[in-house]
């Protein structure tokens, strides 16, 4: 790497010159986006970020932000040519901040270092995701969840200052610090990083989490304590014995359990859960279960859920295991489930859903015959569990707007070869449009529907040929929310300098 002779701090940095440059761009988790910028920036702190985000504005050239590479849509490095690509996986420091009471995180943390930094040394966790690979920067913005925020909230609930390098209407670059106190002029700020998005207003260079409400000292007290075990459980059922009734009963079970066991606090909240259904040539339809199994009943609670998910059903699963016990350490930073770069390097596409309640019978059909198809499709229709916790925050306190959904929805293929691109996305676009045929092809807010989530991008929601509902896709993704985020865009991002397919826009720029 070349370093400039520059006095101010800058960061290290690849040109496309450089027998690296190919290597670098493509490190990215989905290879249908790579970006063609001019230069790749790996700074190591606040002070470089600062200095090549202000260069980068001065020349004129585009600035695009990657933390691990696992955006799904590309919007971290598309339209990037000439430009300059800030890499922030050399960010990755993870400590305590006594000032501050809070824990400080980078944005190339890595959750599974995360997860094994806060264990080891104070045996707390955060609710984030189960993916150890990717990183803090654009997972919390995005409004991050994982298998314990039926528990515990939101990770952005934890969220009480973030750091991050701005640039003003004349171009200069600046890092500001913005808080969850009320009185901090920089208020809207910290509130637009908590599920906004990535991309949209700035660099996040460093955040800090604590216990919302917390007045502790102690590092032990300021983020909810990490479970020991952990209890998995599974429910599968053989392709080859399913029918369409059978299906739609066990989907339907299963949201139905979602419906009715949400309630923040509850017993039933500590248990979260899966289902997932590909295509009939991958053989398998499955529900699984996961809970702290130190919480009195865990197994019992666990097979209540199993009983709820058949009940009704005339197949017998294949396989019902309760006693899948494990260290809640291992299971988060060591096991293949936990680990999205399974299928790092192929090409990929996502699409999102909250839903407030269950799928109509209809909506479940028309799943069951797009996987129930002689062609093969690379096809994973999944619902994970939701609510919770995540559901006692008002939907405008933070900026994730969905605060009444009990589920998340992905429909998502992964495929190597780019000459079935169109095989693969088509086959996904339809799924999804006719699941969602009753609301122009999209999950349109109502009482069933709550839009869709912003980590998980997608550029069909901004398309009429795709979403033919005339709800704009920031209506999809931030509700309510989202004039005020343009309003934070317009204070700290006045030349729309951090801008992507699927950005917050300036005020009058529309959706």
């Amino acid at each position: 790497m070349t370093r400039s002779t520059d006095p101010r701090p800058a960061p290290a940095v690849i040109t496309e010159d450089d027998p690296r440059y190919e290597s670098a761009v493509r490190c990215g988790f989905n290879q249908r986006f790579v970006s063609r910028a001019g230069s790749i920036c790996f700074p190591t702190g606040t002070a470089e970020v600062v200095t090549a985000v202000g260069d980068a504005v001065a020349a004129g050239r585009r600035v695009t932000v990657r933390s691990g590479g696992h955006g799904y849509e590309g919007t971290g490095s598309e339209d990037g040519d000439g430009g300059v690509l800030l890499d922030l996986s050399m960010m990755t420091d993870i400590d305590f901040d006594p000032a501050r009471r809070a824990f400080s995180m980078r944005p190339g943390a890595k959750i599974g270092d995360i997860y094994r930094e806060l264990y080891k040394r104070w045996g707390v966790t955060v609710p984030a995701g189960e993916g150890i690979e990717v990183c803090l920067g654009g997972h919390l913005v995005g409004g991050g969840f994982g298998p314990l925020s039926r528990r515990y909230g939101a990770i952005v609930d934890y969220l009480c200052a973030v750091e991050v390098v701005v640039v003003d209407a004349e171009g200069r670059a600046e890092a500001i610090v913005a808080t969850d106190d009320p009185a901090d002029p920089h208020h809207d700020l910290w509130w637009a990083h908590t599920g906004g998005g990535g991309g949209n207003f700035g660099v996040v260079t460093n955040y800090w989490l604590r216990r919302p409400g917390s007045t502790s000292h102690d590092p032990r007290e300021l983020l909810p304590p990490a479970p020991v075990r952990w209890r998995n459980g599974h429910l599968m059922w053989s392709w080859d014995t399913m029918t369409e009734r059978d299906f739609v009963r066990i989907m339907r079970n299963y949201s139905a359990w979602f419906e009715r066991n949400s309630a923040p606090g509850s017993r039933e909240a500590d248990l979260t859960a899966f289902f997932s259904a590909t295509h009939r040539s991958s053989g398998v339809i499955a529900v699984g279960s996961l809970i702290d199994d130190d919480i009195p009943g865990a197994r019992e609670l666990t097979n209540e859920f199993f009983d709820a998910v058949t009940d009704g059903v005339h197949v017998a699963p294949s396989v019902r295991a309760d006693d899948g016990v494990e260290s809640w350490l291992y299971f988060f930073t060591h096991s293949n489930r936990g680990d999205h770069n399974g299928l790092g390097g192929s090409r990929f596409k996502l699409k999102s859903a909250y839903l407030r309640r269950s799928y109509t019978d209809e909506q479940i059909a028309a799943a069951y015959r797009h996987l129930d198809t002689e062609n093969p499709k690379s096809i994973y229709f999944m619902f994970i569990g939701y609510g919770g916790q995540v559901n006692a925050v008002s939907p405008d306190a933070t900026a994730v707007a969905q605060r009444s959904s009990v589920l998340k929805g992905a429909f998502l293929s992964a495929w190597w070869d780019p000459k079935e691109d169109d095989y693969h996305i088509g086959n996904l676009r339809a799924l999804y449009r006719d699941v969602y045929a009753g609301t122009g092809g999209v999950p349109v807010p109502d009482d069933r529907n709550d839009g869709a989530y912003i980590n998980y991008p997608d550029r069909d929601l901004a398309d009429p040929q795709w979403n033919t509902s005339g709800v704009p896709w920031s209506t999809l993704y931030y509700k309510d929310n989202y004039p005020r985020l343009q309003r934070v865009k317009a204070r700290y991002d006045p030349r729309d300098e951090f801008r992507h397919s699927l950005s917050i826009t300036l005020p009058g720029d529309g959706s």
